[in-house]
């Protein structure tokens, strides 16, 4: 779908990209990753020509790029930045249909799709579609920017670090929030980061830049494996057993549990210890309130217990379990009721170590010690 062939750009007398070599097959999300100054963001903006290349050539459905008027190229596909780019002076209704209208899409089916979209990034329509940007929250910014990307519903999607100035665990919102829309729409994206993790999570294919030319091109597994040179071993550093748990969901490895309504009794754990080692509390709503040992009264907790989706990383999984010294995370749907719990030693199984041992292991590798019991 886009093609890059001998493709160089100098500023001055420095590389920022050199002889660039690189496919992007349709419906593929490719990371560009690498230091500061190795070439990603020009790269990304030679796709829509927001760069010229001074040699070489860049194709776009089989057809070399100069051959697009630019703000043709620019308008068939998306773009997420960082700073969001939002207009300051348009609700965020408005500034989802900018680019629907500049097309000609009429007001009404443009503001559809607008609200379509901004149920889709986790925003409900009816709050925030007369907002102003300064009523925004950053990850509340970040979902409209994607929303206002998607709205002319482009084929392609560039995104230059689009996560980076949220905290932390927004910023592991967005990326599940973002996986799950991408799993919907199977859009070309091309996403630029610095952030190693990130990269393992989101993309089918990571290129990993230094000196303006690719260090290696790989898919994540692949790269974490197997580094081609001493360069990429460094980038990815040793803790992969940790970074390859951003690659799988705790949909695949979570258990279903045992549930009680508040004031009931749990049952006895039976002579052979074959019954479960605590049972979930839950609401009328089917929603968690804490966990409970055999034989005692189920009580809701003071604090609600931590919950995780399916489509969440065991990473997440593993950092919620040692934020809260405990050994289990209840898994929720997306309308917050109980549907099974993800375990420690789910996760140690499914980072190749196996049984408490490799419990244990994982937690050495993230530098804090397993709890003994569950709380």
């Amino acid at each position: 779908m886009i093609e890059y062939r001998g493709v160089s750009k100098r500023y001055g007398e420095a590389w920022a990209v050199h002889d660039l070599d690189l496919d992007i097959e349709e419906g593929q999300l490719v990371v560009l990753i690498g230091p500061s100054g190795s070439g990603k963001t020009t790269t990304l903006r030679m796709a829509n020509r927001l760069v010229e290349p001074d040699s070489g050539e860049v194709r776009y459905a089989g057809r070399p790029l100069h051959s697009w008027r630019p703000e043709d190229l620019r308008l068939g596909m998306g773009y997420v930045i960082q700073s969001v780019g939002l207009f300051p002076h348009l609700s965020v209704l408005e500034n989802v249909c900018t680019v629907p209208r500049l097309l000609g899409t009429p007001r009404a089916v443009a503001e559809r799709r607008a609200d379509e979209l901004l149920h889709m990034v986790g925003l409900d329509p009816a709050s925030y579609r007369q907002r102003r940007p300064r009523q925004l929250s950053g990850g509340e910014a970040q979902r409209v920017g994607v929303a206002r990307a998607l709205a002319a519903d482009p084929p392609v999607l560039l995104m230059d670090e689009p996560f980076g100035a949220v905290d932390p665990l927004q910023r592991a919102r967005l990326q599940d929030e973002f996986l799950r829309i991408q799993r919907e729409i199977h859009k070309t994206v091309i996403f630029v980061t610095h952030d190693l993790d990130e990269a393992v999570r989101l993309a089918d294919t990571v290129v990993l830049m230094r000196d303006g030319r690719p260090a290696q091109i790989a898919t994540p597994a692949k790269l974490l494996a197997e580094p081609a040179d001493d360069f990429v071993r460094a980038f990815v550093g040793e803790d992969r057993s940790l970074k390859r748990l951003a690659r799988v969901d705790v949909g695949g490895a979570f258990r279903p549990v045992s549930v009680l309504r508040a004031g009931e009794r749990a049952p006895e754990q039976d002579a052979s210890c074959d019954g479960p080692t605590h049972h979930w509390v839950i609401d009328g709503r089917g929603k968690p309130l804490g966990r409970v040992k055999p034989g005692d009264i189920a009580t809701p907790w003071r604090t609600l217990p931590t919950a995780l989706k399916p489509y969440a990383s065991l990473k997440e999984a593993l950092a919620c379990m040692l934020e809260e010294g405990s050994t289990v995370v209840a898994v929720i749907d997306d309308a917050g009721v109980l549907i099974g719990e993800i375990s420690l030693t789910a996760i140690a199984a499914s980072s190749g170590e196996t049984g408490s041992g490799g419990a244990m292991e994982l937690s050495k590798t993230a530098g804090t010690t397993v709890p003994q019991s569950i709380p």
